[in-house]
């Protein structure tokens, strides 16, 4: 089954109840939020206070914490009612502790690789996480184009966790939109990350139904 999670990166933050309700009309599984340092990506978004209010909603919130020293943080927005927590390989020094310590706080946990990095850095964490978001844009920015060595690592990531028997789901995150989505969800991904293209969708309905009417193979 696929999965929505919208990306509030995208919304309208002087309206964003607003969007955040149209977007559980539309029918989106997650609230998407990115929570950026400035350090370990190149920009600021927001942190605690615009995850409290978005928590406030309802609505299961997948936190993605783009930081460096993840964390110092983890219990708060575990606190904050995160359903998933997902880290950076890249930016967590001790993965595996800090895997167990998210789902220890009764969060799933996910583990979050740039473009640029090897699925293969995960497999000895296999087994530890219940997600794995591949990014398929360098983070940092909304509305960015594929990197197209990204989305191969899909299928490579899939079949990792074939071969261990762990049943962890794929998430990718970057530019997933009408035209990139089928080829992301044919390599195996099945909760796909949307902002910018849902955001500004005419009908966010449609467009979600349409995303989670997409099978492999199709």
């Amino acid at each position: 089954m696929i999965k929505i999670a919208a990306s509030i990166l995208a919304a309208d933050f002087l309206n964003l109840g607003a969007d955040v309700e149209r977007m559980r009309q539309a029918g989106a599984d997650y609230l998407h939020c990115d929570v950026m340092d400035g350090r370990f990506v190149p920009n600021i978004s927001f942190g605690q206070p615009i995850v409290k209010a978005v928590a406030a909603t309802g609505m299961p919130l997948d936190v993605h914490l783009m930081i460096e020293d993840p964390d110092k943080y983890i219990d708060e927005f575990a606190r904050l009612g995160a359903r998933i927590i997902t880290v950076h390989q890249e930016a967590t020094k001790h993965l595996n502790r800090t895997l167990h310590h998210i789902r220890e706080l009764g969060c799933l946990a996910g583990v979050s690789i740039c473009p640029a990095t090897p699925p293969e850095t995960l497999g000895w964490s296999l087994g530890d996480f219940d997600v794995a978001l591949i990014m398929s844009v360098n983070p940092g920015f909304g509305g960015q184009k594929i990197v197209p060595s990204a989305v191969k690592k899909i299928a490579v990531l899939r079949d990792m966790l074939e071969k261990a028997g762990v049943a962890a789901e794929i998430e990718v995150d970057g530019n997933v939109a009408l035209d990139t989505a089928q080829e992301i969800v044919n390599n195996g991904a099945r909760l796909l990350v949307t902002g910018s293209a849902l955001f500004k969708a005419p009908d966010a309905g449609a467009f979600i139904r349409t995303l989670k009417g997409m099978e492999a193979g199709a």
